[in-house]
């Protein structure tokens, strides 16, 4: 440590509080000069004393913390990181293990890239600051940018206003030791946003620099040439997080528009009847077999069930009693129409709407618990078919419960859907015989006996 005499130092104490007592080493003036003969490249230089590190280090940290635009974002850490949420499926917990822990390792050493791919509210954001939060604790100079702000920032340089050139602030962003770009998909996709996007990620890409990006996109939805970089498994490690959005609570599903099961309240598995005086043979103990077969997945439903059948046949009645009695053990439940559901989409696009489509696909895709009735009544347009194969191939690969009641045999059903449902290991299709409740001599004559309204 460089040494002071009283004759070295510069007069005038620095920074030092009344009543403090003075450091024995400078004196309280925060500066020394070192022991050294005239010729060393030393003589006459001052130093920071020891009591001055300290400051000079949170004065650095401050600076990083300045230039990292992390802002609000600056509580999300790894310590309030939520990992293990309320009653997932297994997949689901692990996915989220699984990004905590690479996530963390990132922090501790970064290197190459890190793309967290998921949901809105899965915790993508929340990993990717606490990344950044680690890195600038440990002094390392770290750039977070939301995509579309970025692309903001560099429109903003044209102004003849702004005190920065555009050349200042995309070489800030490129140049970044650790840059991390989040809601990448989210920007409006012009050429030129995607020529920029493209030019800051190519040359990061081809310079090694670490790198953390966020997307509620799937892959297949990225522009082409970010995706190429994005998926070499050189450079980048692409973590999928299956989670809901954990901001959500039981009661916002339970309460959600898409949900038609408050208007349900009477399919229970009490209300349903069994026919016995009405069916025999065969379709008495098919409903039977339905009937236990329902109950069973509603006490522990794991995978997707299919029920088919006729029009009338009760599968409507069973789908809605196993959704009751899952909100009824406490597990938040989605009931929708496969048309309705494709309307409530559609009205996303309506300027008036106060929901985004995303945040919408999402909350179907990612429901706890969801059954789909009458599957195969929709309009078969190919927006349609794309939507119910998106919903399907998610909710398939995290294993979500599902329940789907049709009226079409199953070789009926678009062939990609119909991959999903006849996959044994994941699905368990179950066909009703039973003929319809509504139209039978019995249940005629109960509407003839029925008393009208006022009478």
């Amino acid at each position: 440590m460089p040494t002071i005499s009283s004759t070295d130092a510069p007069t005038g104490p620095e920074g030092q509080r009344p009543g403090d007592e003075p450091c024995p080493i400078c004196g309280g003036l925060g500066y020394v000069r070192e022991n050294v003969p005239v010729d060393h490249p030393h003589f006459g230089q001052l130093f920071p004393c020891r009591c001055k590190m300290a400051e000079l280090e949170e004065r650095r940290l401050a600076h990083l913390r300045s230039l990292s635009n992390l802002g609000h974002l600056s509580h999300m850490t790894f310590e309030n990181w939520v990992q293990e949420r309320y009653r997932l499926p297994e997949e689901m917990s692990r996915s989220l293990r699984h990004a905590y822990s690479t996530a963390e390792r990132f922090a501790e050493n970064p290197g190459g890239w890190l793309v967290f791919l998921g949901g809105y509210g899965c915790g993508k954001t929340h990993l990717a600051a606490a990344i950044a939060n680690r890195c600038l604790q440990a002094g390392r100079a770290v750039l977070f940018v939301v995509v579309p702000d970025l692309l903001d920032h560099l429109r903003a340089t044209y102004s003849p206003s702004s005190a920065v050139s555009y050349d200042e602030r995309f070489q800030e962003v490129r140049n970044a030791p650790i840059l991390v770009l989040d809601d990448l998909g989210t920007q409006n996709t012009t050429p030129w946003a995607g020529e920029k996007l493209y030019q800051i990620l190519n040359y990061r890409y081809n310079a090694r620099l670490p790198t953390i990006v966020t997307s509620n996109q799937r892959l297949d939805e990225i522009d082409l040439r970010i995706r190429s970089r994005l998926v070499d498994p050189t450079v980048a490690s692409v973590i999928h997080i299956l989670a809901p959005d954990y901001r959500r609570e039981l009661v916002d599903q339970e309460g959600s528009d898409l949900s038609s099961l408050s208007l349900l309240q009477d399919m229970t598995f009490e209300t349903f009847s069994l026919r016995e005086g009405e069916l025999a043979g065969e379709q008495r103990e098919n409903l039977k077999r339905t009937f236990q077969l329902c109950r069973e997945y509603a006490e522990d439903p794991q995978d997707w069930l299919v029920l088919t059948g006729d029009y009338g046949c009760g599968k409507t009645h069973l789908a809605a009693a196993i959704a009751h009695e899952r909100q009824a053990r406490g597990y938040p439940a989605v009931f929708v129409v496969v048309p309705d559901l494709l309307d409530h989409l559609r009205a996303t696009f309506s300027p008036s709407s106060l929901v985004r489509f995303d945040k919408r696909f999402e909350e179907i895709k990612s429901a706890q618990f969801l059954v789909l009735d009458d599957l195969g009544t929709e309009s078969a347009s190919p927006w349609a078919q794309e939507k119910l194969y998106q919903l399907f191939n998610y909710r398939y690969n995290a294993r979500l419960p599902t329940v789907i009641t049709m009226a079409r045999a199953i070789d009926e059903v678009d062939p990609r859907l119909r991959t999903r449902m006849l996959d044994l290991q994941r699905c368990r299709v179950w066909g009703m015989i039973v003929p319809s409740y509504r139209g039978t001599p019995a249940r005629r004559a109960a509407r003839r006996e029925r008393p009208k309204r006022g009478s």
